[in-house]
Order: structure tokens, then sequence, then C-alpha cells
């Protein structure tokens, strides 16, 4: 099974768990902001999180979304952190499912405070996929 793990993140709370999903999964976590973060070959499972910024998600994100395609990505799994709100996660799952993406419906999300103490957390649900 192929995985990867994209994000983007401002503050370091969205990579945080990016990259304890990516320990799970034993990849590498990659902002999608990098050169690296094009997805080269079909995956299976998509790990792809953000966070709320201005009530909406950064335009980094948006761009990588805009992106992907069906034929790339077998399925996506969302994430997300923020210091109020999910609606980051909305809005990447109507991103990707407006590409034809098929979406897990259950996501993951830590308010912003919790990141710290979420290890155990984000690698149960991320091995849920892998």
């Amino acid at each position: 099974m192929s995985v990867a793990v994209r994000y983007y993140s401002r503050s370091g709370n969205t990579k945080k768990v990016a990259d304890y999903i990516a320990e799970a999964a034993g990849v590498e976590a990659v902002s999608v902001d990098s050169k690296d973060a094009a997805l080269s070959e079909k995956v299976d499972v998509l790990f792809i999180g953000g966070a709320l910024y201005a009530y909406g998600i950064d335009d980094n994100l948006k761009q990588y979304l805009n992106t992907l395609s069906g034929d790339k990505v077998g399925k996506a799994v969302v994430f997300s952190t923020s210091w109020l709100s999910k609606h980051a996660l909305d809005l990447i799952k109507n991103a990707l499912s407006q590409k034809g993406i098929s979406v897990e419906s259950d996501t993951l999300y830590f308010k912003s405070k919790a990141v710290d103490g979420c290890r155990d957390e984000a690698l149960k649900f991320a091995k849920r996929y892998v």
C-alpha cells in the first residue's frame, strides 16, 4: 500500500500532527509548498491537512488541492488543527470531492493547544488506514 502525507502549517501545529501520521505510515510528511509535494505516482492513501486562517484555508493548500486528481489518489484522509474551529476539515474535504477524490468520512482534529499531547491518538488514527 502506498501512502503520502501532505500538509500546510503556519504555526507548526499541523506539521506536528502530520509528522505523527507519517511516523505511523512509515513515510515522510511533506509541506504542500515544498518542491517535493507533488505526487509523482498514484497513492492509495493521501493524508492531507491544514488549518483555518481567516475563515478559509491557506492559499498554498488551496493551490495544492487544485493539482490533485482522482487518478493520483485512491482515498484521502483529512486532518486539521486550529484555535477555534473545525471548518478547515469541511473546506479540504469539499475541495477533494470536487476533484473526484474519494474522501474518508472520519477526520482527525486537535485544538492547537492540545497538539503536544496528541501523538498516541494521531498514531492510532493513522494506523487505521495504513
